[in-house]
Parts: C-alpha cells; sequence; structure tokens
C-alpha cells in the first residue's frame, strides 16, 4: 500500500503497481528493477538537456555550501536568481521585458492572472476582467489555471474558481474576434494561449493564426499572455516560441525547461508596458509571491542549465531536428490505429488514435502506452486519445529510431 497521492492518477488502479524511477542518464531511465526505458516525455517535457548532467549537480552543490535559500521579499535577493533574471530578460522576445519567479508552471499561470487584472487596474480600466481561453489548451492546475483549462474533465467538479471566463476554438481568429465583440472589448483582460498546444494533444496551429490572434488581442486593448511551460528554453525550436513566431508577448510564462527538471522553478516574464506602473517611484506595492520566489539553489540550476542548452546549442538542434522526427514517425501510420501523426515544431509530436477506435473502447489508448512501456520506451496518453513524443533535445537519430520502434511493437501489441 502506497502513502503517496500521485497527481493525475487513479489511486485504486496505482496502488501496489507504482513504477518507480531510480535513476537517468540522457535519454534513458532505470526503474528500481533494473529495467531500462527510452524516455520519450522528457519526463513531464522538461528534462530538455537529458538526464543525470554532472554539471547541474555541481552547481546545485556550491551554491547550497553557500546559502540553500532566502527569500527575496522587499529588497531582498540573491546572486542566482538577480543572474538568472537578467539573462532570461536577455532571451526573452521583448527587450527591457522583467522576470518575477515562481515554482513552477500552475504558479506561472496564477502569477500571470493576478497581474493582468491588477496591471487594468492600476491604469484605470478595472472593468477588463474577462480571460479568454482556447479549447484544448492546458494551463497548470492552480485558480487560474484550472479555470482557463481548454480541457473540460479538468475544470469538471470543481465550481466556479474564477469568474469571467470564455472559451474559443484553438484555431480560428473569426471564433475569438466573435468572442471578443461579444462580451465586449472594454471588457477582455487577455488571453492564453500557448504556441503549441501540448498536453491537449500537441496541435500546431499556422503562425499566420497566431499572429492575428496576438494582433486581435492588441486591437482590443487586452494583454497577450504566452504560455511557453512546454515550449520555453528550446523545445520549440528556439530558446522561445514567441522568438521563432515574432509573438512579442505582453505576458509569458515559464517552467519545467529553465531548469530541465532538476529542480522546481517557473515565473513570468513581463514587457516594459506592462511593468511600467509597478516600477515607477512612487509604484504601488503588488502584493503577491510566494515563499520560494527566486529560491537561490533552484535559480543556480537553471543558471547552469542554460549554460548547457547555450553550450551544446541545443535550441538550434531541436529545430533541425523538427523534420527528422517528424520524417521518422511518418511511418507509423501505416498501422490501422493510427490516423494522424501531428509535428512540425521543435521536439514535439503526437501519435493520434483513430478517434471512432477510441470512442468505442476508451482503454485502447492506455493499453497501448502500458505496451509501449514494455517495449522498452515510456510515452504517455494526452488529450484527445493520443501517445506523447517530446524526448530530451539530446537525442540522436538511432535513439529517435529505438523511440519510434517501441512505439511501434506497443501498438501493434495491443492491436
Amino acid at each position: 500500500m502506497t502513502s503517496m497521492w500521485h497527481p493525475f492518477a487513479q489511486m485504486g488502479a496505482v496502488d501496489g503497481n507504482e513504477l518507480t524511477i531510480a535513476r537517468g542518464e540522457g535519454v534513458y531511465v532505470w526503474d528500481s528493477e533494473g529495467n531500462r526505458y527510452l524516455d520519450g516525455t522528457a519526463g513531464l517535457w522538461f528534462a530538455n538537456i537529458g538526464h543525470g548532467r554532472p554539471e547541474i549537480a555541481a552547481a546545485v552543490q556550491a551554491q547550497m555550501e553557500n546559502i540553500a535559500a532566502y527569500h527575496t521579499f522587499g529588497e531582498y535577493s540573491n546572486e542566482p536568481a538577480g543572474q538568472l533574471a537578467k539573462r532570461i530578460a536577455s532571451l526573452a522576445p521583448v527587450p527591457g521585458s522583467k522576470v518575477f519567479f515562481g515554482s513552477g508552471g500552475s504558479d506561472a499561470v496564477d502569477t500571470a492572472g493576478k497581474l493582468v487584472r491588477q496591471y487594468f487596474h492600476q491604469i484605470g480600466q478595472p472593468e477588463r476582467t474577462v480571460f479568454i481561453f482556447r479549447n484544448w489548451g492546458y494551463h497548470g492546475m492552480h485558480g487560474v489555471g484550472t479555470s482557463v483549462a481548454g480541457l473540460s474533465p479538468n475544470r469538471e467538479g470543481y465550481g466556479p474558481m474564477i469568474d469571467d471566463v470564455i472559451g474559443v476554438p484553438h484555431d480560428s481568429a473569426d471564433a475569438l474576434q466573435a468572442a471578443i465583440d461579444e462580451v465586449g472589448a472594454h471588457r477582455v483582460a487577455g488571453l492564453f494561449s500557448e504556441p503549441v498546444i501540448g498536453a491537449g494533444g500537441v496541435r500546431p496551429v499556422s503562425e499566420t493564426y497566431l499572429k492575428e490572434s496576438r494582433q486581435i488581442v492588441r486591437d482590443a486593448g487586452a494583454l497577450y499572455i504566452a504560455d511557453e511551460v512546454i515550449t520555453g528554453f528550446g523545445r520549440g525550436g528556439d530558446w522561445f516560441a514567441s522568438n521563432r513566431f515574432s509573438l512579442e508577448p505582453d505576458i509569458m510564462t515559464f517552467a519545467k525547461g529553465v531548469t530541465s527538471g532538476y529542480l522546481p522553478l517557473g515565473g513570468i516574464v513581463v514587457s516594459p508596458q506592462v511593468a511600467a506602473p509597478f516600477w515607477a517611484e512612487d509604484s504601488p506595492m503588488w502584493r503577491h509571491g510566494y515563499t520560494y520566489s527566486g529560491h537561490a539553489t533552484a535559480c543556480a540550476a537553471g543558471l547552469a542549465n542554460l549554460d548547457v542548452l547555450e553550450r551544446e546549442k541545443l535550441p538550434q538542434r531541436a529545430l533541425a531536428m523538427e523534420t527528422v522526427l517528424t520524417e521518422k514517425l511518418q511511418p507509423l501510420l501505416d498501422l490501422d490505429v493510427v490516423s494522424d501523426i501531428r509535428s512540425g515544431v521543435g521536439m514535439m509530436a503526437a501519435v493520434q488514435f483513430d478517434p471512432e477506435l477510441i470512442a468505442a473502447d476508451p482503454t485502447f489508448a492506455n493499453r497501448a502506452d502500458h505496451s509501449v512501456r514494455d517495449h522498452g520506451v515510456i510515452t504517455r496518453v494526452i488529450a484527445g486519445g493520443g501517445l506523447q513524443i517530446s524526448p530530451p533535445l539530446v537525442i540522436t537519430e538511432p535513439e529517435l529510431d529505438e523511440l519510434v520502434a517501441g512505439h511501434r511493437g506497443g501498438i501493434q501489441a495491443v492491436m
């Protein structure tokens, strides 16, 4: 019997059947029984530089030998937090941006939502409270993120967490404009938008849609919030997908790849326009923050992680490998149960099962997931009945072949 309540788990099925991951190296992890798996998901999209990097461990140890953590409320700071904020700001799409730290992606989304509403309060437009979200989108599981979830099962059973939220189709600029017109542009606070929808099924959209939706939000006087928790720090084929697609977001969330998961860290990048009311000499205090905002050791891990990403040119590698990944996955379409391969932006893809099959047998995707793992590759079921493919950015072509072979063997075994 386990005492640990797992996230996103049917505990009645998990209890007594846990898979304990004991160690990792590169693109591989080993369980407590010594079985090796190719990590086709990079944990939960986060292990961009791969597992077991000694330079991260060394940076963490060195920082802990000085001071592991101290709060950053008020005028307090620490060197790693200040340095990491400066580096992230230098990589951001909008020059002069500011960085606010939390502990992860869900923190980041809540921080973004609160800042948007506080910003409009400060500039004399308190009526702007409406958030728009895209169907299939995922924005974490705190209050704001749950409320703007484009995956309805993630909202069910909680009741209203925050008021004034509207969902629109994930790929229609016309629908976004119609929603703004219906509620009134003067009431819209912002749009939460993943440049590539991740947990909602890996659903890339055209660059044209991304830019049109950004302009529609701008024309309405609202803010564009790019959720880069998954796509940031190389996975989307650039430091940020917003850089790649010239989105110039007003606020950008980040987490996961900022430390490659070695320690929990997240935050938001805030454009100068949005930061301005809070940085003036007589500015008000923004009453928001977390005990671990700017955690010294987590930020030290982030700095070391960025060093690896930069030294090994991993964002550029993800861009170069996106075509290779797509080409290697395409032959899986000859399996009758596979209806689509969604890919084409960095190291993100989905093997989509036939929707009619999923409707007739809702257990199929889960059985395929476990079967692929039995064939030596870890994957994960994502929304819509597909399997997630998001390996570490250090993966080689032979290792991609291994990843594809594991998927083929696993899927065939349950057909």
